[in-house]
């Protein structure tokens, strides 16, 4: 029974392929595979930046509209607060309760931020289990 490769070239039966054409062939896949392997790596990074992102584009968002909610409706507060004590006061507490607020926006921000993973999990573990192969390739 003869053995032959098809791998988009006509190769030669196997029983008369030299040891030193094998070792080449098994070389030449090699560097395929980690071309791949890093092509892969790629495409996970530029999966994880998409996703940091748009996490920043929606921070930048909430943001400024906390900004513009923060002016429209602090002017609008203290002076309905002026109305019951001194503006003073009044555009104090305002303040004190937009500062809760920017808190509360920067927490949930930097909380998504934390969701993104820069590395290539999947890739990792493939090169470790070529690794692993390379190793020990019959068993």
């Amino acid at each position: 029974m003869t053995a032959t490769a098809h791998r988009g070239e006509h190769r030669e039966d196997v029983g008369s392929t030299s040891i030193g054409e094998l070792i080449g062939n098994v070389s030449n896949d090699l560097s395929q595979l980690f071309r791949q392997e890093v092509e892969l790596a790629k495409a996970e990074l530029k999966q994880e930046a998409t996703k940091a992102g748009k996490a920043a584009g929606m921070l930048g968002a909430a943001a400024f509209a906390g900004y513009m909610t923060i002016v429209l409706l602090s002017f609008a507060l203290v002076f309905a607060l002026g109305n019951v004590m001194d503006l003073g006061w009044a555009a104090l507490i305002v303040a004190a309760l937009w500062g809760a607020a920017g808190a509360v926006l920067a927490l949930n921000g930097r909380k998504k931020l934390k969701t993104v993973d820069p590395v290539p999990h999947r890739t990792v573990d493939t090169i470790k289990e070529d690794a692993q192969w390379l190793k020990n390739p019959t068993g």
